[in-house]
C-alpha cells in the first residue's frame, strides 16, 4: 500500500458518492424539479431503483445512515404504505426500463416477510419489473431467521451484503453491535440453503478499541465465509453532526497512523487471499461482476458505493433517499414522518438536491474515472463534455504539489495514480471539486 503521508491521510475529504456532493444540496430544489426529471426519463433508459428503509432492531454507535430503532411495530406499517403510495406516484411519472433493485437501511430485515413481499409485488407490477432484474439486500444478521431467508429466495434477491463490521468481541461492545461468528455463519448458511449465491461482507476499520490483530482475525474469520466480495470501510467519527456517535469515547479511536496501517493490512491480507482491489475501499473475487467491470473500466460509483451498475438513472424511494439524473441529484425529506406527510398528500417527498451544471458533469466525471480506475484522460473527458480543457486549470495548478510526492503522475496525456497509491484517490480526486467548502462541511478521513 501507500507510504504514509500525515497530511494527506488525514485530510477530511468527500467519499464522492455524487457530485456535486450532499454538501452542496440546497432546498431551493424540490419536487417540481423532481417530477421534471421523471417526466424526462427515456422509456429504453436504464434505471436503478434504491429503497430505503430507515429502521433498526437495534441501534449501533457507528452509523451515520439515516436509521432509527423500530419502537411501534405499526410504524413499519404506516411506513410500508408511504413506500407503496411514492412507489405508484413515481411509476406513474416515469417510463424507463427497471433493471436493478436494491434494499438498504437501516436494516432492511427490520421489516417482516409480508412486508417485503408487498413492496416487491408493487415494484414489480408498477414497473415492469421482468426476470432479468438484480435485486440485492443489505441485512443485518441480527435476527435473521429461516423466514427470512426464504423471502428474500422468493422475491428473487441474488446479493445480499451482511454487515458484520468486525467480529473482535471487544470493538463490539464499544460500537454496541455484538454479533457472533457463529451467528453470522448461520446466516451465510441459510442465505446458501435457499440459493442466494452471491455474499457481500461489509467491514470497517478505524473503529474503537481496534488493534492489528482485531483487523487480522477479523479478515481471517470473514474469508472462511467464502464472501464474493468485502468491503473494507474506514469509520468517519462525527459526533457534532451524529449524536449517536457520541457514545464512542474519542479516546479509544486508533489515532492516523495506526488507522492507515489497519487499512493497509486488510488491502495486503484480501489481495493476498485472491481478491482484487476496487477503488478504494472494496475487494471482489476475480470472476465477480465487479472485478470484471473494474478490470474494463466499466466500474461506477453511486451513492451505493463502487458498482458495476450502469444504469443512466438511480430512483431514490423513502424517506432521505437520494435520485441521480444526469442533470439533477435530488433527496427525499429525512425525517420520517413528514416524508409520510408529503406522500399521503398525494406529492412528492423530495426537499432538496442540486441541479448540475456542465462543469459539475464534467468534474463529476473526471472524480469518478479517477475513484474507479485511478486514470482519466483529462483531454478526452473534456471533449465528451464539449468544454475546453482550460476549464480544469484551477485543479491542474493544485495537483503539482501531489505530482511532486509522486501521488499523481502523467503519462502519455493521461493523469495516473499507481496501485501503491491507492489509498489517496480521494485526496486527488478532491483537486477536481470546485465546490468544495475547504474551511467548513465535515467529512470523513482520507484514510
Amino acid at each position: 500500500m501507500a507510504t504514509y503521508h500525515p497530511d494527506l491521510a488525514t485530510q477530511a475529504v468527500p467519499r464522492y458518492t455524487s457530485y456535486p456532493t450532499a454538501v452542496d444540496f440546497s432546498p431551493a430544489v424540490g419536487p417540481e424539479r423532481q417530477a421534471l426529471a421523471l417526466l424526462g426519463v427515456a422509456p429504453d433508459t436504464p434505471v436503478s431503483l434504491y429503497i430505503h428503509v430507515p429502521y433498526c432492531r437495534e441501534i449501533c454507535w457507528y452509523c451515520g445512515c439515516n436509521t432509527g430503532a423500530i419502537g411501534r411495530p405499526a410504524r413499519l406499517d404506516a411506513y410500508v404504505d408511504a413506500l407503496l403510495a411514492e412507489i405508484a406516484l413515481v411509476a406513474g411519472l416515469m417510463d424507463g426500463r427497471v433493471g436493478s433493485i436494491h434494499f438498504g437501511g437501516g436494516s432492511p430485515n427490520a421489516l417482516s416477510p409480508a412486508q417485503l413481499l408487498r413492496l416487491a409485488e408493487a415494484i414489480r407490477d408498477r414497473f415492469g419489473v421482468d426476470s432479468a432484474a438484480q435485486w440485492a439486500m443489505e441485512i443485518d444478521p441480527r435476527g435473521f431467521d429461516a423466514a427470512d431467508a426464504d423471502t428474500l429466495a422468493a422475491i428473487g434477491v441474488r446479493r445480499v451484503s451482511i454487515g458484520v463490521q468486525t467480529f473482535a468481541p471487544a470493538v463490539q461492545r464499544a460500537i454496541n453491535r455484538v454479533q457472533p461468528y457463529e451467528q453470522v455463519a448461520q446466516v451465510v448458511e441459510r442465505l446458501r440453503g435457499v440459493g442466494v449465491r452471491d455474499l457481500n461482507v461489509d467491514l470497517l476499520y478505524g473503529l474503537p478499541r481496534q488493534r492489528a490483530d482485531d483487523i487480522a482475525e477479523t479478515i481471517a474469520a470473514a474469508l472462511t465465509l467464502d464472501p464474493a466480495r468485502v468491503a473494507m470501510f474506514g469509520y468517519a467519527h462525527l459526533p457534532a453532526m451524529i449524536p449517536r456517535q457520541r457514545m464512542i469515547d474519542a479516546a479509544d479511536l486508533p489515532d492516523p497512523q495506526h488507522r492507515f496501517a489497519h487499512s493497509a493490512l486488510a488491502h495486503d491480507l484480501l489481495t493476498d487471499a485472491g481478491y482484487a482491489p476496487i477503488g478504494f475501499d472494496h475487494f471482489a473475487r476475480a470472476a465477480d461482476p465487479l472485478a470484471l467491470a473494474a478490470s474494463t473500466g466499466r466500474l461506477h460509483r453511486n451513492f451505493q458505493g463502487f458498482t458495476d451498475d450502469d444504469a443512466g438513472v438511480v430512483i431514490g424511494i423513502g424517506a432521505s433517499a437520494i435520485s441521480q439524473f444526469d442533470g439533477l441529484i435530488v433527496q427525499n425529506e429525512k425525517h420520517v414522518g413528514r416524508y409520510r406527510a408529503a406522500i399521503a398528500g398525494g406529492h412528492l417527498a423530495a426537499t432538496r438536491g442540486v441541479v448540475r451544471t456542465a462543469d459539475d458533469r464534467l468534474r463529476g466525471a473526471i472524480i469518478e474515472r479517477l475513484l474507479c480506475d485511478g486514470e482519466v484522460d483529462l483531454a478526452a473527458v473534456c471533449g465528451a463534455h464539449r468544454l475546453p480543457l482550460t476549464s480544469l486549470l484551477d485543479a491542474l495548478a493544485a495537483l503539482v504539489p501531489l505530482e511532486k510526492r509522486g501521488i499523481a503522475r502523467w503519462c502519455g496525456g493521461r493523469l495516473y495514480l499507481d496501485d501503491a497509491d491507492r489509498a489517496y484517490r480521494r485526496v486527488v480526486a478532491a483537486v477536481f471539486d470546485a465546490r468544495r467548502r475547504r474551511a467548513g462541511a465535515p467529512a470523513s478521513l482520507a484514510v
